[in-house]
């Protein structure tokens, strides 16, 4: 950042700029004395840059994703916040925060279009504390549940809110407060019963499609336990009944279970006589009632007679 031209600015435009990374409006640097002229000049001669229309970055070289988020909110005028995917990265639910800006402006407003943002408008506005104007969570997850293409994009986004800290309690009541939302019964499963633990897409198929769906006995999930002299936490648990399943998702190992995950299946079994079943995406999703035949004849064989009723996928 050219932090010269920051810093040569008056108060209290100064501060204001500097919360923004550097960026600013050509309003507010015309409220500073920066004649429109000179803003054109500078941006013509690359020593600034022009975000969006009307808003300016102050510096040369790259521009970082926090900057042209700052500009965005300032393109996006009175009220606006970052919302959706763009919240949503900054909010720590999704690892990309895709091409282009996000955000919303309350209901009244209107935008016009501008290349790489793109405007929401809402009735209410709620704003997370920080710097940048954002969406708070518990709407951002309401958000991305809207745009989720299916039930395990639903669950992904539902899954990892719960990883980054997000109220279940808080986006409950949010989502009552909505008259239409996609995934609302899915939400308030995955959320509303506190015994499923479900942490992914996967359990969640696991839970509906294997377990429920051929009425097998009720796991539970997360669970920890100690193992070996440490503490583990297996994905979902008979209890009393020495069967554990454990679900794996990643894609790192295709061929098989990590050495560490077999060591401590070994471990359970030896000091808790715990028979661990381990599934793969493939298997679950590709074939959930042989999944269910398995898991019930893994329950027999602990002294618990068990068998999984029919569902209409089974052959």
């Amino acid at each position: 950042m050219l932090l010269a031209d920051v810093v040569a600015l008056p108060e209290p435009v100064r501060s204001v700029v500097l919360r923004q990374e550097g960026v600013a409006s050509v309003a507010q640097l015309q409220s500073a004395g920066t004649p429109r002229r000179t803003v054109a000049r500078r941006v013509a001669d690359g020593r600034w840059q022009r975000a969006y229309r009307g808003v300016v970055v102050l510096q040369s070289g790259t521009v970082a994703w926090r900057q042209q988020a700052h500009a965005a909110v300032l393109a996006a005028g009175r009220g606006a916040a970052l919302s959706h995917a763009s919240a949503g990265y900054l909010h720590g639910l999704l690892r990309d925060p895709g091409p282009d800006l996000v955000v919303s402006v309350p209901r009244p407003r209107t935008v016009d279009p501008q290349t790489g943002l793109v405007v929401h408008r809402r009735r209410t506005m709620p704003h997370a504390a920080g710097r940048l104007r954002t969406v708070d969570m518990a709407e951002t997850v309401l958000d991305l549940l809207g745009e989720a293409a299916d039930d395990d994009a639903a669950v992904a986004v539902v899954t990892e809110a719960v990883r980054a800290g997000a109220s279940s309690a808080r986006v409950l009541l949010r989502a009552a407060e909505r008259r239409a939302l996609p995934h609302r019964e899915l939400l308030r499963a995955v959320l509303a019963d506190p015994t499923l633990g479900i942490e992914s897409p996967l359990e969640h198929r696991y839970v509906r499609d294997v377990e429920r769906a051929h009425r097998l006995p009720r796991t539970v999930g997360q669970v920890r336990q100690r193992v070996a002299g440490g503490w583990i936490r297996a994905d979902r648990v008979h209890p009393g009944m020495r069967v554990r399943v454990e679900l794996d998702g990643r894609l790192a190992h295709p061929g098989g279970t990590t050495d560490r995950d077999v060591w401590r299946d070994n471990a359970v079994l030896l000091e808790h006589d715990d028979l661990t079943l381990r599934y793969r995406w493939s298997h679950v999703a590709g074939g959930p009632c042989h999944v269910a035949v398995q898991v019930a004849q893994a329950l027999t064989r602990a002294g618990h007679p068990t068998t999984a009723d029919r569902c209409p996928r089974c052959a």
